[in-house]
């Protein structure tokens, strides 16, 4: 699955970006650096057994271990301290990435309730593409009844591309479904 999106990429999508932006070299075509997925878990402050949960839930999703981020400073109304553990995250690169994205662009965002297509209009300005998720249970792999907790997630499609435009250009080519 992901190698058939890679080999379209290579075959189907250089030369179709090269002639649309007109680049002198393949080494000008944007690429896909890597997706960064992200579980803020604002609950493991009074409970640890959330974050274990977490863990459990984007190990699933992303095929690969998380690394537990921890807080920079205290926050007194939070009852926040400094280096507590409050998230997860996932860099995806290579054949996972690609596997990654070929689920969420044909499977998971077409499970979303009442979907008619992601913004095209979460781009950073620098090529970078975000996407926020309200809940983890569009996955596939996460089974509605072991949920203790519906949590959201930020999924982060990092490009090699100059401009917005480029990388919009380079995720539809690739499947992502923008909205109309």
């Amino acid at each position: 699955m992901a190698a058939r999106m890679k080999d379209r990429f290579l075959n189907e999508i250089t030369p179709a970006l090269m002639q649309k932006f007109s680049y002198s070299t393949v080494m000008q075509v944007p690429k896909i650096e890597k997706v960064v997925i992200n579980m803020g878990v604002g609950e493991a402050v009074s409970n640890s057994k959330v974050l274990d949960a977490a863990v459990e839930d984007m190990r699933l999703i992303s095929g690969q271990k998380p690394v537990v981020t921890r807080s920079k400073k205290s926050i007194a109304g939070f009852k926040l301290r400094e280096n507590m553990p409050i998230g997860v995250k996932v860099t995806l690169r290579g054949e996972r990435m690609y596997y990654f994205l070929d689920k969420l662009f044909n499977v998971t965002l077409p499970r979303v309730r009442d979907f008619r297509g992601v913004s095209n209009k979460a781009f950073d300005g620098r090529g970078n593409y975000t996407l926020g998720l309200k809940e983890q249970l569009i996955f596939p792999e996460i089974e509605y009844d072991k949920v203790d907790k519906v949590r959201g997630m930020d999924v982060v499609i990092v490009t090699t591309a100059k401009s917005d435009e480029e990388a919009r250009e380079l995720l539809t080519q690739l499947g992502m479904p923008f909205t109309k």
